[in-house]
């Protein structure tokens, strides 16, 4: 059992040390068999979770939150040799996992991969439900595989970029220092999960909204639950693996996180890096040409500009250009939320550069870092699905859309703590959790105060197996100095 003894103040003097000795306590042992690791958290499809207001002191010392989402990666495809993580299980030097392409076939440890483009596996809902497997976690190389065979495009969430097998590598420090320098510096997030078991546009959706639905009209009451969403037709008309012709722009009509800032009167800004879509629009092309992604322009990455919300709030001036966002990280004029979505050359999503990706991150987190806001900010840095890369830890069951599969989570602040792992079970919704806290007095996504009723299947802030980001930071201790790293760090990463 791990003590925890840093003191969070509450509001009025008490401390909180005795909910932090718990909360360690609860935690499963690194090496836990995986079955303790797939506890349910909740059950579905049920509105009774509550939740206080977070009511640590310090939350309201965070003037600025920042998520930074890039795409496409384990945990264990880049941190699974961290130390103090729950990494990848090894024995006598190598995996414990070892995995088959087919059944007879013989199976292939992980293996480290120093490689600066990977191929990634396919990431659609039904390649989550193969490469968890039921908790085995062993679907991950025979899905790339059987995912290689014809496929033109290695963006396509449903397509291997190469032979499949580099599903199974691993990065380390070498190959991305910068990385792993925030992660010694401040907190790494061992058990962050993609909210939602699917690809990037529902996970997208998610970030803002805390849902992805079907809409069939502008009201919020005629969206129906879509994890697989695909959302956006192609010029050419396709009509997506379901046969249905869907709308070249949907729309967005049930509640998203801006209409309550703007209730509030929160300040936010949406930074989109213009250039071509990291992925193709629907999650079962095997070919798609690259389209064009502008802040004004609806897409899988940048889904504000769809929700009636937005629209109807004359908020679409708030979704800019990514240069934006550095200028004002620098000058000192950051917006209380942020996100920073970037284009596919930056993206880390597969057949992007790591290198670039890495440089891109640390260029933002610099940006803040040399501005005056960065005493008042946390950024949130995560990657937005697990592309396909293996990973050996079963996701929690929530409800029918998620847990999705792990991937690595980093809080980034002056009050954030030093070199620590947490091993609380986190998703994005916590990070919608911690702005909902700080900013909107613990006003939820909840259909029933909200004033929009939608048919969310249950307000996921509120569950109670959710961990809370408070706990990444010591608010008791003075703001720390910035500590920018070097853009273009050496790396052993090849090719």
């Amino acid at each position: 059992m791990t003590f925890v003894t840093s003191r969070l103040t509450l509001q009025g003097g008490a401390t909180l040390l005795l909910g932090l000795l718990l909360l360690t306590a609860c935690q499963p042992p690194l090496g836990a068999h995986a079955k303790a690791r797939t506890r349910r958290l909740a059950p579905a499809s049920t509105r009774t979770w509550t939740s206080p207001v977070n009511d640590v002191a310090g939350i309201h010392k965070i003037k600025h939150v920042v998520v930074v989402m890039q795409e496409n990666r384990s945990f264990d495809s880049y941190f699974g040799t961290f130390p103090g993580a729950d990494g990848i299980p090894m024995k006598d030097g190598r995996s414990v996992a070892c995995e088959s392409a087919a059944p007879g076939l013989p199976c292939h440890h992980l293996y480290v991969d120093h490689a600066d483009v990977n191929g990634g596996g396919p990431h659609a809902f039904r390649n989550h439900v193969r490469d968890y497997h039921r908790g085995r976690m062993d679907g991950f190389l025979r899905q790339a595989t059987l995912a290689h065979k014809g496929c033109a495009d290695p963006t396509d969430p449903s397509c291997s970029n190469g032979s499949g097998v580099d599903v199974l590598g691993y990065h380390v420090p070498s190959d991305i220092p910068n990385y792993w320098a925030l992660a010694h510096r401040y907190v790494l997030q061992d058990h962050m999960f993609e909210p939602v078991r699917s690809w990037s546009l529902p996970e997208h959706l998610w970030q803002v909204s805390e849902w992805a639905a079907h809409c069939t009209s502008r009201a919020a009451s005629s969206c129906s639950n879509s994890p697989r969403y695909y959302g956006f037709r192609p010029p050419d008309g396709w009509t997506g693996a379901s046969g249905r012709m869907v709308p070249k722009d949907p729309v967005y009509a049930w509640t998203d996180l801006t209409y309550l800032m703007h209730r509030h009167h929160v300040s936010w800004g949406y930074y989109v890096q213009p250039g071509s879509e990291p992925d193709c629009r629907q999650d079962a092309a095997l070919i798609c040409d690259s389209v064009r992604q502008r802040p004004q322009t609806p897409g899988v990455w940048n889904p504000l500009p769809a929700f009636v919300t937005v629209q109807q709030d004359h908020q679409l001036r708030n979704i800019q250009p990514t240069r934006n966002f550095v200028h004002q990280a620098r000058s000192g004029h950051l917006p209380a939320v942020s996100w920073v979505i970037p284009s596919g050359r930056v993206s880390e999503h597969p057949p992007a550069r790591v290198s670039a990706g890495q440089s891109y991150v640390t260029r933002l987190v610099d940006s803040v870092m040399h501005g005056k806001d960065w005493r008042s900010t946390a950024i949130f840095l995560s990657w937005d699905d697990w592309g396909g890369f293996y990973d050996h830890v079963p996701p929690p069951h929530v409800d029918y859309n998620g847990y999705g599969l792990r991937v690595p989570g980093l809080v980034i602040s002056p009050y954030a703590r030093t070199g620590y792992v947490d091993h609380q079970s986190l998703s994005f919704d916590a990070y919608v959790k911690f702005i909902e806290d700080d900013f909107l007095g613990g006003q939820r996504l909840d259909p029933r105060t909200d004033g929009r009723p939608d048919g969310r299947p249950d307000v996921r802030e509120d569950n109670p197996g959710l961990g809370n980001l408070a706990y990444d930071f010591d608010f008791s201790r003075p703001p720390r100095p910035p500590a920018p790293l070097p853009v273009h760090p050496h790396t052993t990463l090849t090719g």
